[in-house]
């Protein structure tokens, strides 16, 4: 018989002067103030070619800023 998953956890929201280095799993809400691609690449894994992209983003609330490496999806700014 399989192990069952666990359910998924609610999130735990944070704000950016709580954050620490090294540390990972955070849900925030900021608003993002620029985005800048760094990189942006081809990759062959079979048939199709997937692309790579990794932009440089900096996000904040009202307790302070920082920088966001976000990766493929997550560099997509979605305009309101």
């Amino acid at each position: 018989m399989a192990e069952a998953k666990p359910g998924m956890r609610k999130p735990v929201f944070t704000k950016v002067d709580q954050l620490r280095p090294g540390t990972s799993g955070h849900t925030l809400t900021v608003k993002v103030v620029s985005s800048k691609m760094v990189l942006q690449k081809g990759r062959p894994d079979g048939p199709q070619v997937r692309q790579m992209r990794i932009a440089e983003c900096l996000v904040g609330d009202e307790t302070g800023m920082i920088v966001f490496t976000a990766r493929n999806d997550q560099g997509i700014v979605f305009q309101n």
